[in-house]
C-alpha cells in the first residue's frame, strides 16, 4: 500500500507529535523501492518382492480455465531510535494491543469473506548475486518486506535467489537490480497463467467415472482437494480393512479432522511390532506435490501391496498426506501460494516479546493488523525444539510474517495433534519423513545450528543410497546436506524436533521438484514423474534403516 501505516497508527493512538522527529515508514512504499543508492552400514540389503460434510466439493468452487503455458522470458538509511525514545516506546508497546482493539474491536471480528487472489502478471524473477555486498543488498530488502515483494529462496552468496514481485513493482525492482549490479532472469512472467494451468480440470461425469470404475475419484494426474484426499484414505481403509487403519489425530483450527492412516501387515514373525516409517507432507500449505506424493505411496503399499511383500514384512507405515488442512484448502479456493495455517491467535499473542524486538516490528504488527492480514502460523516452526530462536533461525515473531513462529510453541492444534501421535508411537518410529517443496534436497538435521548431530555421517550415508536410487529413476539430481547449509537455518522444524525429542534416529526434511522453473507451481504432469523416484528413494532407505530389526 502506498499509505505510510505507521502514520495512521499513531495518528489514531494520539502520539504522532512523540515520532515527528524521528519520522519513517513501517514499510517502503512503491516510491521508495527506486534505491538509487561415518559408521559402515552393516544391514544387508533383501530383495524387493514382487470431514465430514462441511467438505467442499471441487464443483462448488468456480474454476479458473486452463491457459497455454507461461512463456519464460528471456537505500534507504535503516530504522533506528536513540536510546531514550526506543526505552519510551517500549514501556507503552504492551498497552497498543488492548488500545487498539477498545478502537477497532478483535481482529477476527473484522475478517471478511475471503476472495480469491489474483496472480495476474506478477512475475516470478531469478536473481544472480555473485557478491556479498549483492547478498546483503537482497536481504535488506527482504527484510524491509516492501508489499508484493515475496521471496521464495533466501538470498546467498554464489546461489540464486526467486523473487516474486507484483505489476506495479516490477519495473522498480528490477532498476533497484540493474542498479545494484545483480543479473536476473524473468522465469514466469505472469504467476496466474501458470496458476490456471498448474492442475487440469475434471469434470464432474469423469469424477463420477472413477468412483464407479475405481470406487474412488483420486488421480495422479491432477491435485485434489482436501475432502477428496481424505475420501481416498477412507476408501483404502474400507477396502483393506486387515491392512489399513484410518486415524483421526485431532481437530484444525478451523474444524476440519486431520486424518492419516496406519498401513500394517501385522507383528513379524517373532510376534513383534514391526518399526514404522512416518511420512507427513502439506505442511506448508502451497506445497501441492507433497501431498500428491505421499497419496501416491500410500496407493503403491496399499494397493499393490503384493509387490511390495518384502518391505510391509520389515516395516509398518504411517502416512499423514495433509498435516494442513485449512491451509491446504485456503490454497485451492482462496490464494493459490498461502504458506502458513489458518489460525488467529489475537489476545494469544505475547506482546511482551515485542518490547524487545524493534519498535517498526510492532508497528507492522497492528498496521497489518487492521487490514486483517495477519492469520495464520508457519507450522514448520512452531515445533517445541529451539523454537523461537529468530537471530539466525529462519523464524520470526510477527504474526504478519511468512515464517512466524506463533505465540507459543505447539500454539497451532495440527502441529500438537502431530508431536501427540509421535511421542505416543516413538519407540516404534525408526525414521521421520516431512515432505516439502522446493529445491531437490534430502536434508539432514540440524536446522537450527550449523553444527551438526553425532551421528551426522551415517545419516547422510544413508540419505545418499536414497538420492541414488532417485537419480536412477528419471536422472533427477538431489543434494544431501543440512538446512543451515544448503538452504538456511530454521529453528522450531519438524525434523530437528523429531531427532531431538521423540528421539528418531533418522529425521529427513525432502525438498521435492523442481529447482525453480515453476517452484511452488509444479504442474501436474509431474507428479507421477516425482512421485515414482521419491518412493524409490525411501524404498531403499526404508530397508536400510529397519533392517536386522
Amino acid at each position: 500500500m502506498a499509505l505510510d501505516f505507521r502514520s495512521i497508527l499513531f495518528l489514531l493512538l494520539g502520539l504522532s507529535v512523540i515520532i515527528a522527529s524521528n519520522r519513517t515508514t513501517a514499510r517502503p512504499k512503491r516510491g521508495d523501492l527506486k534505491i538509487l543508492h561415518g559408521e559402515r552400514y552393516n544391514c544387508s540389503s533383501f530383495e524387493e518382492g514382487i470431514r465430514e460434510a462441511r467438505y467442499l466439493s471441487e464443483d462448488d468452487v468456480v474454476s479458473i480455465e486452463t491457459e497455454d503455458d507461461p512463456s519464460i522470458d528471456d537505500e534507504g538509511r535503516g530504522f533506528s531510535f536513540m536510546d531514550v525514545v526506543e526505552s519510551m516506546f517500549s514501556a507503552v508497546a504492551n498497552g497498543i494491543g488492548s488500545i487498539m482493539t477498545s478502537i477497532i474491536g478483535t481482529e477476527k471480528s473484522f475478517k471478511s469473506p475471503s476472495n480469491r487472489v489474483s496472480y495476474r502478471n506478477y512475475q516470478l524473477i531469478r536473481l544472480f548475486p555473485s557478491t556479498k555486498a549483492q547478498v546483503n543488498d537482497l536481504k535488506e530488502l527482504k527484510e524491509a518486506e516492501p508489499e508484493d515483494v515475496k521471496f521464495w529462496t533466501q538470498p546467498m552468496y554464489n546461489k540464486t535467489t526467486d523473487l516474486v514481485v507484483g505489476p506495479d513493482l516490477v519495473s522498480d525492482v528490477k532498476t533497484f537490480l540493474r542498479n545494484k549490479g545483480i543479473d536476473f532472469t524473468v522465469l514466469i512472467s505472469d504467476l496466474q497463467k501458470t496458476i490456471a494451468y498448474q492442475n487440469p480440470k475434471m469434470t464432474k461425469n469423469q469424477r463420477e467415472d472413477l468412483v464407479t470404475s475405481r470406487g474412488h475419484s483420486m488421480t495422479w494426474k491432477r491435485y485434489h482437494r482436501y475432502g477428496d484426499i481424505v475420501r481416498y484414505l477412507e476408501y483404502l481403509a474400507l477396502t483393506y480393512p486387515k491392512m489399513v487403519e484410518l486415524i483421526m489425530i485431532g481437530h484444525s483450527f478451523e474444524g476440519q479432522p486431520i486424518k492419516m492412516i496406519k498401513i500394517s501387515t501385522g507383528p513379524n514373525k517373532e510376534g513383534e511390532t514391526k518399526p514404522a516409517i512416518w511420512i507427513d507432507a502439506g505442511m506448508h500449505a502451497r506445497e501441492w506435490i507433497g501431498s500428491a506424493v505421499a497419496t501416491y505411496i500410500a496407493s503403491q503399499l496399499v494397493e499393490k501391496n503384493t509387490s511390495y511383500a518384502k518391505l510391509l514384512d520389515n516395516a509398518d507405515w504411517m502416512i499423514l498426506p495433509v498435516a494442513n488442512p485449512d491451509g491446504y484448502e485456503f490454497t485451492h479456493i482462496g490464494d493459490r501460494l498461502w504458506r502458513k495455517t489458518r489460525s488467529n491467535h489475537g489476545e494469544d499473542q505475547d506482546d511482551s516479546r515485542y518490547s524487545h524486538s524493534s519498535f517498526l516490528q510492532l508497528v507492522n504488527h497492528y498496521a497489518r493488523w487492521l487490514w486483517g492480514k495477519c492469520e495464520g502460523v508457519d507450522p514448520n516452526r512452531n515445533f517445541g525444539y529451539h523454537w523461537g530462536e529468530v537471530q539466525e533461525g529462519g523464524a520470526s515473531l510477527d504474526p504478519c510474517h511468512e515464517t512466524y513462529a506463533g505465540p507459543y510453541a505447539f500454539s497451532e492444534p495440527e502441529t500438537k495433534a502431530m508431536a501427540d501421535y509421535i511421542l505416543a508411537n516413538k519407540r516404534n518410529i525408526r525414521m521421520y519423513l516431512t515432505l516439502h517443496s522446493y529445491s531437490q534436497m534430502w536434508l539432514v538435521p540440524w536446522g537450527y545450528t550449523y553444527s551438526r548431530p553425532s551421528d551426522y555421517w551415517e545419516l547422510a550415508k544413508v540419505a545418499k543410497k536414497a538420492i541414488g536410487a532417485i537419480a536412477k529413476v528419471h536422472g533427477t539430481d538431489y543434494q544431501v546436506g543440512p538446512s543451515s547449509d544448503l538452504m538456511y537455518p530454521t529453528s522450531g522444524a519438524s525434523d530437528d524436533w523429531a531427532k531431538g525429542v521423540a528421539g528418531i534416529k533418522y529425521a529427513y526434511t525432502l525438498e521435492l521438484r523442481d529447482r525453480g522453473t515453476y517452484g511452488f507451481l509444479l504442474p501436474a504432469r509431474q507428479i507421477v514423474p516425482t512421485a515414482r523416484e521419491i518412493w524409490a528413494g525411501i524404498r531403499t532407505i526404508a530397508r536400510l534403516v529397519t533392517c536386522n530389526t
